[in-house]
């Protein structure tokens, strides 16, 4: 079905003014507006307006020293803070001339699998799933559909032990470092999750043929794709930049292929592909359609039984991108886990010069990109952090006009309904970029 059938119902008045507002957008991190403008039966502008004011950690890291951007940029967002950690941490070596060695980035890929577990359950079960089973909310669905939730929940719950047993807590972790870690964990102490993550696993094959069942709207868009992309494996903690359209670069040429723009209506920036008029979108839909086949074998065949074709176009199918990684997080923490051996010391040395440092790494939402210029004591002149969703606003907006061009005559809150749910669709942390949804109709 088509993304306005799927939200059903016919509207009447097409030609006098409605106005519709949503003060703030349920299940999504942030806030910010919408207006859409249709003028004699056809949509002639739609705006996503984030108003939500500047953070300013950018200018809150200057003068600070190097070793400090981890901790300080992992406070960004309580949802995904192993991503800050690794692409500040990612960028300090890089400016150090620092590679860390196997074990410390086997480690780290390990944690990272848990945050992606932790951020990818919340969003299927808690922030997308209502919407594609007619619910208000994770707490009415769960009346009707329990065991589902609890599933969910509990892959969730699995993440945030994964990452506490590591980083000395689920929110924020305070045991990584640039350099490594301050301790490694024994065997002894990671053993124990072996059964926890083995019931994950599980439970996410449960959700990912769950997911392959459900009736998704049809909406196909013409992505361009960009990821990470490692050659020895699904890229997570480190990698190339890669696009679908042929681009492969280092992550020090960022800048040179990707800008920042402002626009009046926002307070966040929209970052587009140099010499590209399309919106690029990054995430599990890019990591999949790049290097998907590099997931373990359980997830591809998770993924072939489901029914998910080898690039996915439409954004609503997301959510089913996003129960494949599960798998494939799962899968790879349990594969690290026994390959896993202490290592001493827990960090190499890190001695700070006068450079430029670049970071990326695949937060669950997408690439995240750091860079950093420090001075020869250590103390960081410069900083320039890019979240996923803010590199996703552009592509946000598009999808919104297909959806609203192609359901103008639906009833008012069943438009701001099938518009929230392209938005989610993202699963948009609004206050890494700055923030949604007043959505203001005009119709005049």
């Amino acid at each position: 079905m088509s993304a306005a059938g799927a939200a059903g119902g016919n509207g009447k008045g097409r030609k006098r003014t409605r106005t519709i507002k949503v003060d703030a957008l349920a299940r999504v991190e942030g806030e910010g507006a919408m207006k859409v403008v249709v003028r004699d039966g056809r949509l002639e502008t739609i705006e996503l307006r984030i108003y939500e004011p500047p953070r300013f950690f950018e200018a809150m890291l200057r003068g600070r020293d190097f070793t400090e951007a981890p901790d300080i940029t992992a406070r960004i967002c309580g949802i995904c803070p192993v991503a800050y950690i690794m692409s500040a941490t990612n960028a300090m070596e890089d400016a150090c001339g620092v590679t860390a060695p196997e074990p410390i980035d086997r480690l780290r890929r390990l944690v990272y699998c848990g945050e992606w577990l932790e951020s990818h359950g919340l969003h299927v079960i808690a922030l997308h799933a209502p919407d594609f089973l007619g619910y208000d909310g994770v707490v009415q669905m769960a009346r009707d559909h329990r065991e589902l939730v609890e599933r969910g929940l509990f892959v969730k719950k699995a993440g945030n032990e994964l990452i506490a047993a590591i980083g000395g807590r689920e929110i924020h972790p305070v045991n990584l470092r640039v350099g490594g870690v301050y301790r490694s964990p024994s065997r002894k102490e990671l053993a124990p999750l072996r059964e926890t993550l083995e019931r994950a696993r599980e439970y996410a094959l449960d959700l990912t043929r769950w997911a392959g069942t459900l009736d998704y709207p049809e909406l196909e868009r013409d992505y361009v794709f960009v990821a990470l992309r490692a050659a020895d494996e699904y890229a997570i903690q480190r990698g190339r930049i890669a696009s679908s359209t042929g681009l492969d670069i280092h992550v020090s040429a960022y800048e040179e292929h990707f800008v920042e723009e402002h626009v009046e209506r926002s307070t966040a920036l929209h970052s587009r592909m140099v010499g590209e008029e399309r919106p690029y979108l990054c995430g599990p839909m890019a990591r999949w359609a790049l290097n998907g086949r590099q997931l373990s074998p359980l997830a591809l065949e998770a993924a072939r039984d489901a029914g998910l074709e080898p690039v996915c176009t439409n954004p609503f199918r997301s959510l089913l991108v996003r129960c494949v990684e599960l798998v494939f997080a799962t899968d790879e923490a349990l594969r690290l886990i026994d390959a896993y051996e202490p290592f001493d010391p827990p960090s190499v040395p890190v001695v700070p010069r006068r450079a430029v440092g670049h970071g990326a790494t695949e937060a669950p939402r997408g690439l995240l990109y750091q860079r950093y210029a420090i001075e020869a004591d250590g103390a960081i002149r410069e900083a320039k952090i890019v979240p996923p969703t803010s590199q996703n606003q552009r592509s946000i907006e598009a999808d919104l006009r297909e959806v609203v061009a192609g359901g103008l005559d639906l009833e008012r809150d069943v438009l701001r309904h099938v518009c929230e749910q392209s938005i989610r669709n993202y699963d948009p942390c609004i206050s890494c970029a700055t923030h949604f949804l007043d959505l203001e109709l005009d119709r005049a």
